[in-house]
Formats: structure tokens, C-alpha cells, sequence
């Protein structure tokens, strides 16, 4: 049995109980949703579909002192089916002091930055649970949105269909870009409500720190802990063999700052879903109409050049920094984000880069105005430090899930391959 399923009946248990609390039924159809009891990795969250037989009779999405909890909307009476995700207490690096306080806040904000879309692209929450006590389970019961994911058809959709949802990708961008965030958020990092219900600054979920003044604070802060991390690490050993680990303590007193020197519009702060995918956004086929946007579980508030650092795979892919091993395409790719695409436009490949897509969405975000690689002067060497921060803790070398599915020989070819690489990467940037 994997660790995801040994606690299967206790989590239905616990559905069914918050059921007759806050809906008043004893009868439910629970429906786990993309959940495989055999996976041997860790999920963030467990997402649960729920079928009631009629509509509820009890409606309670208050607090203990009788108000609306913040961030949550009036359950309607004709409801009859809904989503509840419940956090896993043994997600790798998610911290749960304000892990679901942060997805609702977050959720309310990208709520009110398309609330121009019609019919609406973000889930309401209907009510929601801290995970923040050790012994609290952390839920949020929310709107079951329609549609199916991109991610399901978008490869086979002829050019006219692609070009279509695309489009409306780089509209759900410009808005969460352009929108005014509230005067209460006044760092980087996640977000959570005040004793008032306004929206404000608080420790990053994926982090467990923060807020952070500057961005580039956020990289030095998770380049610090990374390093902590390494030090404890059986393999890594905080890569202090062959002089690493003064390469990578000099970069990060010198080099951070140094890479975001020339970031344009260094203070700008932004709606970032961070998780910004096919996957996550649900569309209805026969209009070809984008219907949700969901999944806000990574969601934070940082600098626009971050969500494209950590989104659009799928989409014209991820914009990363310099690796020594990556494909002569994929260099040239992140050259044409960043001074325009070559015409004719190369080859697509097989398992490689799908230029006639990444060239659809260069051409959406520059019908908008989007900001994007090309005028986010700077943007590449911010990736570079992204770049860093991931080789420090390779997944393949830390992941608790990968290694014990992988031998002892492996991982320390792993380990070799990747300090290689990382001091390649040290020395292409001065270090």
C-alpha cells in the first residue's frame, strides 16, 4: 500500500463528518479525482468530488463568532455538487502554518482580478479549514467548476483551436498581470487575512518563509535554506567537496545581487499562480471556451517574471536559465523569446520543442501587451539564479519518493552528474 492510500478511509471519514456539519447530509457520492492509490509519490493535496442527493440543508460558512469566513462566498441553494481538497500533511515542502489561509486568499484575489470573465474562471469557496495545528486536517470545500482539462486535448487540437484557447490564456494573464493589488500586501511571498479579513503579507506555502521586501531577497532566502538543506543531505553533504560550496556562498553574496541589477521594474509586484498550465485550466470542447482556472495550491504574490519561471509547460514551455546540457533547440527557443522568433520557423521534433505553439503564444502575449520574456529586460539572469537554486537540491538526490525507488549507484551518479553540472553553471556566471 502506497503512503497516499494507508490513510484512504480515514480522509472519507473525515469528508463525511464535515459534510453533516456544514451541509447537513449523511448521504454523499465521494469520488476521489485523479488519485491513483498505487502512485509512489507524495500528493500535495487529495481533491475530492462530491455528489449530494438534494440540495443541502444546512448551509454554514462562518466562523465560530458567527461571521463569513473571509474569502468565502454564500453557498447557493441549489447546489447539489461540489469539490473538497484536503491537504496532505506529508506533502514534500509545503508548510501548513497558513497553507490553505494562503490558496483562499489567494483564490479571492484571482477572483477579483477576472472578474471581468463571464461566466466566471475561479472557483468560489464555500468554506475552508486551517491546516496550521499539527493534529488539523486543512480542507477547502469550493464550486465544482465545469469542463475538462486542456491538457487532455490540447496536442491534437488543429491550429485554429490551439490559437483560440491560447488566446485566452494571454487574457487571463494580462488581467491577473494588470490588476491593483490592495494596499494591505505590502511584501513578496504568500498571502493570508488579517484579524479584519483584508488580505495581507505572510510566510511563502512552498517556502515556509517570508515576506520578502525585495524579490530578489525571496531567491537569497530560498538559496540560503537550499544550503541548509544540502548540509543535512547524506549525498550532497552541502557540497562541500571540491571547493563548491565557496562558489556557491560567493554567488550568493555577490551574484544574486549582481543578476537582478538590470530587472526591469524591480518593485512590481503581481497575482502569480505559479502552476499556470493545461492542466489546470478546464475548457468546454464544444465551444472551445477556457471555463476555470484552478489548482491556486503554489499561488503567491512575487515579481511578473516568475510565473514565467515556473508555468506554460505545454504552452510554449517554461522559460529557464543556462544549462550546459539542454538541447541546442531549447537554447534557441529561449533566444527567441527573448529577441523574436526566427521565420521560417524551424522544425517541430519529436519530445522537442513545438515552435508553430510557442510561437502562437509569443504572438497572444504581444497582441496584449503581456509583459514576457522579450520585455522583461533582465529576465534571463534572474532565470540563471532560478537556475542555481534548482541545482543545489536536485530533485533525484533529495526527493525522499525518488530515493527509495532508486539504488545506491544511481543516485550517486546522480549526485556526480549534477555537480557537474552545477559547476559549469557557476562558472558561466563568474563564479
Amino acid at each position: 500500500m502506497s503512503q497516499n492510500h494507508a490513510n484512504f478511509e480515514g480522509r472519507l471519514h473525515f469528508i463525511q463528518n464535515l459534510l453533516r456539519e456544514r451541509l447537513g447530509s449523511n448521504v454523499a457520492k465521494i469520488e476521489p479525482i485523479q488519485y491513483d492509490p498505487e502512485s509512489p509519490f507524495k500528493y500535495n493535496n487529495f481533491v475530492y468530488r462530491i455528489t449530494l442527493p438534494s440540495s443541502p440543508s444546512v448551509a454554514r460558512n462562518d466562523s465560530s463568532h458567527g461571521a463569513r469566513q473571509p474569502g468565502t462566498a454564500p453557498l447557493p441553494e441549489s447546489a447539489k455538487e461540489f469539490i473538497i481538497r484536503l491537504t496532505n500533511p506529508d506533502a514534500a515542502g509545503m508548510h501548513a502554518q497558513t497553507r490553505v489561509e494562503n490558496e483562499v486568499a489567494m483564490i479571492s484575489l484571482a477572483s477579483a482580478a477576472l472578474s471581468a470573465f463571464k461566466p466566471h474562471l475561479v472557483p468560489a469557496v464555500y468554506g475552508w479549514g486551517s491546516a496550521a495545528s499539527p493534529s488539523s486536517q486543512g480542507w477547502i470545500l469550493q464550486e465544482l467548476m465545469p469542463g475538462i482539462p486542456v491538457s487532455e486535448a490540447f496536442d491534437s487540437m488543429p491550429d485554429e483551436a490551439k490559437t483560440k484557447v491560447l488566446a485566452q490564456m494571454a487574457d487571463i494573464l494580462k488581467a491577473l498581470q494588470d490588476f491593483r493589488l490592495p494596499s494591505s500586501i505590502e511584501q513578496y511571498g504568500g498571502v493570508t487575512f488579517d484579524s479584519a479579513g483584508q488580505v495581507i503579507s505572510t510566510a511563502m506555502t512552498s517556502v515556509g518563509s517570508g515576506p520578502w521586501l525585495l524579490y530578489e531577497d525571496y531567491f537569497r532566502d530560498r538559496l540560503n535554506r537550499a544550503l541548509q538543506q544540502a548540509d543535512s543531505n547524506p549525498y550532497i553533504k552541502g557540497w562541500h567537496a571540491n571547493g563548491v560550496r565557496e562558489r556557491l556562498n560567493a554567488f550568493v553574496e555577490s551574484g544574486v545581487p549582481a543578476q537582478f541589477k538590470d530587472l526591469g521594474c524591480r518593485d512590481a509586484k503581481s497575482i502569480v499562480h505559479a502552476d499556470f498550465t493545461p492542466d489546470n485550466l478546464l475548457y468546454d470542447a464544444s465551444t472551445q471556451c477556457i471555463t476555470a482556472l484552478i489548482d491556486y495550491d503554489f499561488a503567491c504574490i512575487l515579481h511578473p517574471s516568475y510565473e514565467f519561471l515556473r508555468s506554460f509547460s505545454g504552452a510554449g514551455g517554461q522559460f529557464q536559465g543556462w544549462s550546459d546540457i539542454e538541447s541546442s533547440e531549447q537554447t534557441a527557443l529561449r533566444d527567441a523569446k527573448l529577441n523574436g522568433f526566427p521565420s521560417p520557423l524551424p522544425e517541430n521534433t519529436k519530445d522537442g520543442v513545438k515552435w508553430d505553439v510557442a510561437k502562437i503564444w509569443e504572438d497572444e502575449l504581444e497582441r496584449l501587451d503581456v509583459q514576457r520574456p522579450r520585455t522583461i529586460k533582465g529576465i534571463e539572469k534572474v532565470a540563471n539564479v532560478d537556475a542555481v537554486l534548482r541545482s543545489v537540491l536536485p530533485w533525484r538526490v533529495t526527493n525522499s519518493d525518488v530515493l527509495r525507488m532508486q539504488s545506491e549507484a544511481v543516485i550517486l551518479k546522480c549526485r556526480n552528474e549534477n555537480e557537474a553540472q552545477l559547476i559549469k553553471l557557476l562558472h558561466h556566471l563568474g563564479f
